[in-house]
């Protein structure tokens, strides 16, 4: 696949010159490769993740008039005109700074803590501010979306799963809905993949730099970036992010972690839809 998609780009940009070539492994939608050190173009795997590109591409002009020492993807090269795998994509420069994952940000001392959460805090205030207008999304349907959701996961995860496991579930699920008419909040722009890997770090001023991978993006609950946070670095550091955000709804600590304990079960179902057996096999590990 990676001499079809260096074709695609010399045959859309002929006069950029390709010297060097990396394929990155990230990402369950997109293939990626890092070009020249210095540019990174991502290749949606599937059809539905064409509209999902063009559709982020949107999302990232509208978060860039707001976003402040902290980058985001700025899509330079696009080819969008034949929609097919393997023809569609985008590229942008490459946005130095290293991901951190849980021992970076749990062992670490109180005064680096703190900056790194202000600063990843600071990051999604200025997305969450961000301005919708022009995306044509219809406000969120937490009921309608989690009662799909579960009903999906009945049907194809749960012939799978322990009885245990199956009680588990549709008991975090079953308790969500419970508490649904509960839940009040303002929808916003949200990043909707806000985890680790997703998260570049400076290593000298200890600051968040820059935030990859817009693709799940979207308006939404912003309860669900922090679930992001949850899954990556764990609770105290979420619950100190949290409560510096200075949310004003209740519920956004609750909602997230119902959110988070979603992640592997919509990893797994990723891998049955897709045929992809080491998804499946990640999200199912604690529940077979």
């Amino acid at each position: 696949m990676r001499s079809t998609y260096i074709n695609r780009i010399k045959q859309v940009y002929p006069d950029l010159a390709i010297e060097k070539v990396k394929q990155i492994d990230t990402g369950q939608n997109n293939d990626v490769l890092e070009i020249n050190d210095s540019l990174i173009f991502r290749f949606p795997k599937y059809k539905e993740g064409i509209d999902k590109l063009i559709h982020e591409t949107d999302i990232l002009v509208n978060a860039k008039k707001i976003m402040r020492n902290c980058a985001i993807p700025e899509p330079i090269y696009q080819s969008f005109n034949i929609k097919e795998v393997g023809k569609v994509f985008s590229g942008y420069r490459k946005i130095e700074g290293v991901p951190l994952y849980r021992p970076d940000i749990t062992e670490a001392g109180e005064l680096e803590t703190q900056i790194r959460s202000f600063s990843l805090v600071n990051f999604l205030l200025r997305l969450h501010a961000a301005s919708t207008d022009g995306l044509d999304e219809a406000a969120p349907d937490p009921e309608a979306e989690y009662s799909n959701l579960f009903d999906r996961i009945q049907r194809k995860l749960f012939p799978y799963m322990r009885p245990d496991a199956k009680k588990e579930v549709s008991g975090f699920f079953g308790n969500f809905f419970t508490k649904i008419n509960t839940f009040h909040f303002k929808p916003v722009l949200i990043h909707g993949d806000f985890g680790a890997s997703n998260l570049l770090w400076d290593d000298k001023s200890l600051e968040l730099v820059g935030v990859i991978d817009f693709g799940e993006s979207g308006i939404g609950d912003p309860a669900y970036d922090f679930a992001g946070v949850l899954a990556s670095y764990g609770y105290e550091f979420f619950k100190r992010c949290v409560d510096t955000y200075d949310d004003n709804e209740t519920g956004i600590e609750h909602r997230a972690l119902f959110y988070q304990k979603t992640f592997a079960l919509l990893e797994a179902l990723h891998g049955v839809e897709h045929n992809d057996e080491l998804a499946f096999k990640a999200g199912m590990q604690d529940y077979m």
